[in-house]
């Protein structure tokens, strides 16, 4: 029972440090603004797992031994050496029956020397000579703090991520690491600060997933032999200098109006385009002329507020142009008959 309450306390110490310790910097210590929010994450209760089946065995004990010593205690000859030779390994008795969770696997040590590992379900402890020690071996969510590191072509960022991790044996993380989730947390933001620096911004800004990835395998690849296996590495945030982010908003503005400008003169290219072979066909037909601009004059007049008048009809504009042509002709005829030499020449 005494062993019951010190692991939940020392359970609610690490709960309590491990918030404390996952809060964001205030923002006077970074250069950077902080976009997440300054409150705590809402975040599940952990499943408690009570032992009632130690304190059913020491009241049992309990009360046994009141049907042994009660008649005595209560005409005052009790022998108290014996009561409490009694209640004490009622204590030590009870406080052997533990009970690990489904998630959880206990180290035993004997004397401080680690001998077994058990769980889950119902074990027992040796009394006063055995101590147990609970890990959880269930999918770990570590938020690695913000990180500012400078990429390859030389632009400071600052960057969020998350980890997460599994522990595969619990005796090499508790006995080879002394605090393995700071272990873990400081090997991954160094790894995080080695693969930024080698990727340009473009990279980095592109490619999140193979960048988590590459951390993540280093990270397994070093954390192997400590028991624990790296299971994801994700970039939640990228934070930017103020200036950078100006310059690539003007950047990303002409990129688009440079577009904007291409497809409108790929437009007025198609539509000369489409206008030159409408004229051909158009020279090609007698009538069309005469047709487009009927048709002109049929959409026109329907509406009230319009009024067409036409000066000269249709066919006096073709005699017109037909007396023209006339002419030309007529005068390239002149020409060619004096540009021929005289016979008496």
């Amino acid at each position: 029972m005494l062993n019951d309450l010190q692991e939940q306390s020392q359970q609610s110490q690490i709960v309590r440090s491990g918030a404390s310790s996952q809060m964001p910097p205030p923002p006077s210590m970074s250069r950077y603004p902080d976009t997440r929010a300054y409150t705590r994450i809402p975040r599940s209760s952990p499943v408690m797992i009570v032992n009632y089946l130690s304190t059913i065995v020491f009241v049992i004990f309990m009360l046994l031994g009141w049907v042994f010593f009660g008649k005595d205690i209560t005409a005052g000859a009790a022998n108290w050496l014996l009561v409490g030779i009694w209640a004490f390994l009622s204590i030590a008795l009870s406080s052997a029956i533990k009970i690990a969770a489904q998630w959880e696997r206990a180290l035993i040590y004997q004397f401080g020397r680690y001998v077994r590992t058990v769980g889950p379900g119902i074990y027992f402890l040796f009394p006063l000579v055995e101590q147990s020690k609970h890990v959880d071996m269930r999918l770990i969510t570590v938020d690695i703090p913000r990180q500012e590191a400078i990429t390859r072509d030389n632009v400071p960022v600052a960057i969020d991520a998350v980890l997460f991790m599994k522990v595969l044996a619990p005796d090499q993380a508790v006995n080879t690491v002394q605090d393995y989730f700071m272990a873990i947390t400081n090997y991954s933001r160094s790894a995080l600060r080695d693969v930024i620096g080698g990727r340009t911004l473009d990279d980095l800004l592109a490619e999140r997933e193979a960048i988590g990835t590459q951390i993540a395998a280093l990270a397994d690849k070093e954390t192997e032999h400590w028991g624990l296996t790296v299971e994801a590495i994700r970039i939640q945030d990228i934070i930017l200098p103020e200036d950078l982010k100006r310059v690539m908003s003007r950047q990303a503005a002409a990129e688009r109006e440079k577009r904007a400008n291409i497809t409108k003169s790929e437009g007025d290219r198609m539509a000369a385009e489409n206008l030159a072979a409408a004229a051909r066909t158009m020279a090609e037909s007698p009538g069309a002329m005469q047709l487009r601009t009927l048709q002109t004059l049929d959409g026109l007049g329907p509406t009230a507020s319009n009024t067409v008048v036409m000066a000269l009809p249709v066919e006096v504009m073709e005699a017109v142009e037909s007396i023209a042509q006339f002419r030309k002709d007529r005068g390239e005829k002149v020409l060619v008959e004096r540009e021929k030499p005289s016979p008496a020449g």
